[in-house]
């Protein structure tokens, strides 16, 4: 006798609270390291997102990163700034919501 069981297993994206519209950039200031970036993005993938836009530029021994992330609401938006700011190699970091036109890019070339 075979029996067949089907389980639907909810995604962290399906199980959180969003903001729909809502676009945060999260600018950094970090240590040029090969584990600055992945570090980074952990925060975002592991709520089941993906950046709208990233960017980074390396100068000398500093990495300047501009990340762009939709949908978060202000509590998970203040969450993941005080865990990136945790990181031992961000040396600084600015949240800001951003209009309706803005990119994270645009914040990048602005500086």
């Amino acid at each position: 006798m075979s029996v067949t069981v089907k389980t639907t297993v909810a995604s962290a994206s399906d199980a959180r609270a969003t903001a729909p519209g809502r676009r945060v950039a999260f600018s950094l200031v970090a240590d040029a390291d090969p584990g600055t970036l992945p570090r980074i993005l952990e925060f975002v993938a592991k709520r089941g997102l993906v950046p709208l836009a990233l960017h980074s530029r390396l100068t000398e021994d500093t990495l300047a990163i501009a990340m762009e992330v939709g949908d978060l609401p202000q509590a998970e938006t203040d969450h993941i700034g005080r865990c990136l700011g945790q990181i031992p190699m961000v040396a600084q970091v600015i949240v800001a919501e951003l209009a309706a036109t803005a990119s994270a890019a645009e914040l990048v070339a602005a500086e």
